[in-house]
């Protein structure tokens, strides 16, 4: 039984460890994103997250979150490792063409943690 009692406790300290890192997720956010669209909310959520956060960008925003503030305007906070690049996907011909067929606006803050 010692082999398996290993590997419980490392799953165990795994899943703490992924737990821990879920709570301390508000702190690593250092990209603000607000954006006005002509879509809903739900399709910009959906639509930036499947085609733009976990596909273009994956490689360098490692974190998100959407709070809706309305039915038309989104903040997306992100911990982004490489802002050059997501500027640049921001830039891409499918994101602007996104952006258009949707009337969206974005505006970028680079935010940081103060206490």
């Amino acid at each position: 039984g010692d082999h398996r009692d290993l590997h419980l406790s490392l799953r165990r300290q795994r899943q703490m460890c992924i737990r821990d890192r879920g709570q301390l997720a508000p702190f690593l956010m250092n990209t603000l994103i607000i954006s006005t669209f002509s879509c809903t909310f739900e399709e910009f959520k959906n639509d930036v997250t499947t085609l733009f956060l976990e596909e273009m960008c994956k490689e360098f925003v490692t974190d998100y979150e959407f709070v809706k503030v309305n039915e038309h305007k989104s903040h997306l906070l992100m911990n982004c490792t490489d802002l050059e690049k997501l500027g640049a996907e921001m830039q891409s011909p499918f994101a602007k063409e996104w952006d258009k067929k949707n009337n969206c606006k974005d505006a970028v803050y680079s935010i940081k943690l103060v206490a």
